[in-house]
């Protein structure tokens, strides 16, 4: 456990954290939101027991400690696995283990774990304290406000008095329900409403307890009101789809003295990294295709996502396709200042 990770959870300090994202929050977006990030806390991808203790345990739980403080996502629902593979992860050196009792796809239903796990939160309570039995990093819980029919204020408060009773170093909540039965995974993120108070009301209740918030905070003015309230803002989609968010971060939450990087300055500090993964044979494609929002809103960044699209892609793609990709943002970017240069030229 780091330093930093000690001091994580105390309801004293903010967190801002990264959502786990299945296909998205991999090794290479990490290093790429820690570059804007220093403070951010970043989650792995959900990682399964079974996947853990059957399957390549290096590709699911490999990571640079400059990607610090990490936490580990995990999807299961057996207390002995859940804890054999809390020690996995925390002998691997993550600064955090927690469990996934909010995502609806079909095989983690199938597989009696994620959101289904709301139904059952003795269960869930069972599982976090085995998980606390074996490790000395946070043990953390993340969750939905229900499933179906439950009743939301019912639901949450149950799976939170359990996990905290079982020993929980803090509680994220998805402030929509899961619809288990109707909606597709895609449409979970979207479709539920969400119900932000009922997660203040959580937290009123239980004010020494550190309460994080997940589910549609799309920018800082957001995240900045629900810090006034609760301890906790996870950010999700927004974070990835417009990464320069990050760079805002650790000013905003965390009081630091820091300017924010440019998308430039950004690339540049990511340049290093891309080239050492392609030395080590990883694609061009699987680094890069994190990095497609970092122009997000700025003259240019459609030429950027389509040459990183298309060309990181293809057999043998490079560094020169990064390179051709920021070249055309700035030709863009020069011949739109000289086009206006030349309308206030004619105007005087």
């Amino acid at each position: 456990m780091t330093e930093t990770t000690k001091k994580l959870y105390d309801i004293n300090q903010s967190v801002f954290a990264v959502a786990p994202m299945l296909d998205w929050t991999d090794r290479h977006c990490r290093a790429y939101h820690r570059m804007l990030s220093d403070k951010s806390l970043l989650y792995t991808e959900m990682v399964t027991t079974g996947a853990l203790i059957h399957g390549d345990k290096e590709r699911h739980l490999r990571f640079s400690k400059q990607e610090q403080p990490v936490a580990c996502q995990l999807g299961g629902s057996d207390p002995k696995l859940l804890a054999e593979c809390a020690k996995m992860v925390e002998d691997w050196g993550y600064d955090e283990v927690n469990l996934n009792v909010g995502c609806p796809s079909d095989r983690v239903q199938s597989g009696k774990f994620g959101a289904c796990l709301m139904l059952e939160p003795k269960l869930v309570a069972e599982c976090i304290a085995a998980m606390k039995d074996v490790v000395s990093i946070p043990v953390t819980t993340k969750c939905r406000i229900g499933v179906d029919d439950q009743d939301p204020e019912e639901a949450l408060n149950a799976l939170a008095d359990n996990v905290i009773a079982a020993g929980t170093d803090a509680l994220w909540v998805h402030a929509r329900k899961a619809w288990l039965k109707g909606l597709s995974p895609k449409e979970n993120r979207d479709v539920p409403p969400l119900d932000y108070e009922l997660v203040y009301r959580l937290k009123e209740r239980l004010p020494n307890v550190f309460i994080g918030v997940n589910g549609g905070v799309a920018t800082l003015e957001e995240t900045a009101t629900h810090l006034e309230k609760l301890d906790g803002v996870m950010m999700g989609r927004a974070a990835y789809q417009n990464p320069m968010l990050l760079a805002e971060i650790d000013r905003v939450v965390y009081g630091q003295d820091k300017i924010a990087l440019t998308p430039v300055e950004a690339m540049a500090a990511y340049r290093a990294y891309i080239e050492d993964e392609l030395t080590a044979g990883t694609r061009l494609a699987s680094i890069t295709r994190h990095i497609l929002g970092t122009y997000q809103g700025v003259p240019g960044a459609r030429h950027f996502r389509r040459i990183m699209t298309v060309e990181a892609n293809k057999a043998g793609a490079g560094i020169e396709v990064l390179e051709e990709a920021l070249a055309a943002v700035s030709h863009h970017q020069s011949v739109m200042l000289a086009a206006r240069e030349q309308q206030e030229g004619a105007l005087t």
